[in-house]
């Protein structure tokens, strides 16, 4: 797990001492990606730099890598788990290994396939390759978005980094359009930004760039869904065999590895699975001092049958706050999903025994997890109501007060999925955001994001279509992005097993009915862990990393809050009389606006950092050194 920066160059020259050192420092400001090594090459066209947390082959898997007599140089941040097989493939085609890396099996497989080869990779990466002969770039990225891409035009020439921060300058303005779907989403939606200029490399993508010729793009992994039956038995032993093998080749590593364990049935499938291959597996959860809102007990439980040490931190208000500012810092961009903030927490105290561990991450979206996709099945009555009774029926939804009983049914049965399912998160809505937002613009539209999607994928059944959606939006602009940014904060390598290709390819066949039934969802997930997940976990109601902002924002994040709206220098974006009324409505419990005033919280703490320069990026960028206060429960 690594981080580097590239440039191709607009001029064929070697940087001068003063560019050499600017592009250090975009470096050196992610050294916590990758701490144990660095490096760089240069010729007269391109620069790299790389960090390096080593994890396979620690002694020679040295980056930039050097290939075919330096014609082909190569930075790669990720792991690639089938890496073993394709080097045995390509040894019987002739090819010799100087190394034990996976990067030395990238390399060599693209010398002998070209972009073909990254159809053939099982993990997780962002790649950029330099053809110094042909003169000419290559990057691509995992099917999933599990690693970040980040790519920038300038003057100078095509920058390429793990990380948005080293691409910033300080004449950085805010995308308005990413900015108004922030709002909507609570993330800026791929393959925008919250900057103006700084894009993203899709998924599942790769792009081409010919030396002074304009980048161009190609799709090599696409996402879809093909139903066939099978007996429950049979999507069972499918089930298992095909997730066991996912998690023994995620546990291809030379260092300590472990796993982060909430008290579901994912995270739990996953390490009684990695316990077969991993007898002393390490697990680490995370909970609140508020009631109701702590899984430790649970995963303590879970821990306990299953045999595994577990070790637990505590997350009072005065941590959650102190740590808000560096959290933000290390997104790179607002993100208002306050589960990002004990996931912080659970990476540092994982570090301090492990450098990698396995998550559950991605189960809801491939097998069906979210209880919103029971939503079709509930307003499948709408389906026999002739079309000018429902819109009857809308019309009146739509003068009934808000908090009116069955106002919520009729608008959500009267509007098609389309229009109403945007992913897991809703923030505000257009309307709304007219009033928050002084920057309004109605060409920027939420439906812009989701509606290339809904073609392309609207003959599927209901639940499929929102899979789908969350699968390109949600979960790459939320769950990864905090599972990345969040776990190499602390240079920790975060894998997850049920994004794999092998597993997708499983879950892709597996029809709605199996997915959502019997009042449950994952249903058939369940059935495949019986046996293998403690009993108490399988019918657990989907909590996820529960986070008592709704408390905390009337009591002890109150002052935090009003001084944060006060304070922050977003008058000319936001209007700030709507922000109060959001605060002391919900303070005053007329509505719960937890959810949107953290939204807008967020952003302007943002802001502070990326547009204010109001925190020492120093201090941010520093070593945790809070003390710890971790516990054994094993």
């Amino acid at each position: 797990m690594c981080g580097f920066i590239g440039l191709l160059k607009a001029e064929t020259e070697m940087l001068g001492a003063t560019e050499r050192k600017e592009f250090e420092n975009r470096l050196n400001i992610i050294d916590y990606r990758g701490p144990v090594d660095q490096g760089y090459y240069e010729d007269e066209t391109i620069i790299f730099g790389f960090k390096r947390l080593s994890i396979i082959d620690e002694v020679s898997g040295h980056q930039p890598f050097a290939y075919e007599d330096d014609r082909y140089w190569m930075v790669f941040n990720g792991e690639i788990y089938n890496y073993l097989e394709l080097k045995e493939y390509l040894q019987r085609e002739g090819i010799d290994f100087m190394t034990e890396s996976d990067t030395e099996v990238i390399i060599a497989l693209f010398s002998k396939q070209g972009v073909d080869c990254f159809k053939q990779l099982r993990g997780m990466f962002s790649i950029l390759i330099w053809d110094k002969q042909a003169q000419c770039l290559y990057g691509a990225r995992d099917p999933f978005g599990i690693k970040p891409f980040y790519y920038k035009e300038t003057e100078q020439g095509t920058f390429f980094a793990s990380e948005k921060k080293s691409l910033l300058s300080d004449s950085e303005q805010i995308d308005q359009q990413g900015l108004q779907h922030y709002f909507t989403f609570q993330y800026v939606p791929e393959p925008m930004t919250m900057n103006q200029k700084v894009h993203r490399l899709e998924p599942g993508s790769y792009f081409i760039k010919q030396y002074n010729r304009p980048i161009t793009h190609f799709r090599y992994f696409q996402l879809s869904f093909h139903s066939k039956e099978n007996t429950d038995n049979q999507w069972v032993d499918k089930i298992q065999s095909t997730l066991d093998q996912s998690v023994q080749m995620h546990m291809r590593s030379d260092v300590p590895i472990g796993s982060l364990l909430s008290g579901g049935i994912d995270s739990s499938f996953i390490v009684a699975l990695a316990k077969q291959y991993h007898p002393n597996l390490k697990t680490f959860s995370v909970g609140f001092e508020q009631d109701g809102y702590s899984e430790i007990d649970v995963a303590k439980e879970t821990a306990d049958k299953l045999g595994v040490e577990n070790y637990s931190y505590i997350i009072s208000p005065e941590d959650f706050v102190e740590k808000l500012p560096k959290i933000i810092w290390h997104l790179d961009d607002p993100l208002a999903d306050p589960a990002c903030v004990p996931l912080y927490f659970v990476a540092k105290e994982a570090k301090k025994h492990v450098t990698v561990v396995l998550s559950g991450e991605g189960a809801d979206e491939l097998f069906g997890g979210y209880n919103i996709y029971h939503e079709p099945d509930s307003l499948r009555v709408f389906e026999s109501i002739p079309t000018p009774v429902k819109n009857l029926l809308a019309r009146v939804a739509s003068v009934l007060p808000e908090g009116v009983k069955g106002k919520s049914f009729l608008t959500r049965g009267t509007t098609p999925l389309r229009q109403r399912y945007i992913g897991n998160a809703k923030m505000f809505e257009e309307k709304e955001k007219n009033s928050l937002l002084k920057t309004y613009h109605q060409d920027y539209y939420y439906q812009n994001v989701t509606a290339p999607l809904y073609d392309k994928i609207g003959n599927e059944p209901a639940v499929h279509q929102m899979q789908y959606i969350d699968l390109h939006t949600w979960l790459r602009g939320d769950i990864l992005l905090k599972a990345d940014k969040m776990s190499m904060a602390h240079s920790l390598e975060l894998r997850v097993p049920f994004l794999d290709k092998e597993v997708f390819q499983l879950a892709r066949e597996i029809p709605v009915n199996k997915k959502i039934a019997n009042g449950t969802t994952k249903h058939i997930l369940r059935q495949a862990a019986q046996g293998i997940v403690p009993d108490h976990v399988l019918n657990r109601k989907k909590l996820g990393f529960p986070v008592p902002i709704r408390h905390w924002l009337k009591n002890e994040l109150y002052s935090w809050a009003l001084n944060l709206i006060q304070e922050s220098q977003t008058a000319h974006i936001l209007d700030k009389e709507v922000v109060f009324d959001l605060l002391e409505d919900h303070c005053m419990d007329k509505r719960d606006n937890s959810r949107k005033l953290w939204t807008v919280l967020m952003f302007m703490l943002w802001h502070q950092i990326y547009m204010e320069n109001k925190f020492d990026i120093a201090e941010l960028q520093s070593e945790d050194k809070t003390e710890s206060k971790l516990v054994d429960v094993s």
